[in-house]
């Protein structure tokens, strides 16, 4: 199995039809042969985790397949339709070094042996936060999405979400695992959030993995969609 993460650029004049295939497109996913869970996913800035961080020219989803179902995956009339709309695409292939935690009741990653940790990371974050402490949540997020996006070794970082509110993560993208490590140990506004979760439980389900990355194709740097 490996993980394959998906990001289209799309302009504003494709947004009924993402729209319309991030409904349809969910359960023709989660049918494709050889997966074994898929995620449809709104983009954002990933700085304060409410609406007004979504990017409506930015959509995506993660799938879990069977390598050998891989290519049929890319080249089927789904994905197709989403390149045919879009004015960049971006497939990063991932396989999982850790996995702590749950996503929809599932543990979707399931950790290879003697997976390296060499080279680029890749990190994606999930969490389900309970209602009564959205609005604690909200205001501990600011310190922390400054912290990562001035982190050393950074290469990209965007807020991914089932739901714009409630369900929420980040993907990450690391030059070196020493690097990942220091933002999530070291860094003051980090550690602060590790504690204030676990002093506050503000969530109802969440999920923390590391990945080697296999492969890059296309580039998450794209011009802005008109």
């Amino acid at each position: 199995m490996v993980t394959a993460l998906y990001f289209f650029n799309t302009p504003t004049r494709s947004l009924p039809f993402a729209i319309w295939a991030m409904a349809i497109d969910r359960g023709r996913l989660r049918r494709f042969k050889g997966v074994s869970f898929a995620k449809l996913l709104g983009a954002g800035k990933g700085e304060t985790f409410t609406p007004r961080d979504a990017d409506i020219h930015r959509w995506g989803f993660l799938v879990v397949i069977d390598e050998n179902q891989l290519s049929a995956l890319d080249q089927s009339s789904m994905v197709k339709q989403w390149r045919k709309i879009s004015t960049n695409e971006y497939r990063i292939l991932l396989d999982p070094i850790s996995s702590h935690g749950k996503w929809s009741r599932q543990e979707p990653f399931k950790v290879k042996e003697n997976v390296s940790s060499d080279g680029k990371i890749a990190a994606i974050t999930r969490a389900r936060i309970k209602a009564t402490h959205t609005s604690n949540f909200f205001s501990s997020v600011p310190p922390v999405t400054a912290s990562l996006h001035g982190s050393a070794g950074l290469l990209t970082a965007i807020g991914i979400g089932e739901a714009p509110i409630g369900l929420q993560g980040t993907f990450s993208l690391w030059q070196s695992a020493s690097d990942l490590r220091n933002f999530a140990y070291k860094g003051e506004a980090h550690i602060k959030a590790i504690a204030d979760t676990e002093k506050f439980q503000w969530y109802a389900e969440e999920l923390f993995a590391r990945f080697n990355v296999r492969e890059e194709r296309g580039s998450m740097v794209a011009k802005q969609a008109n």
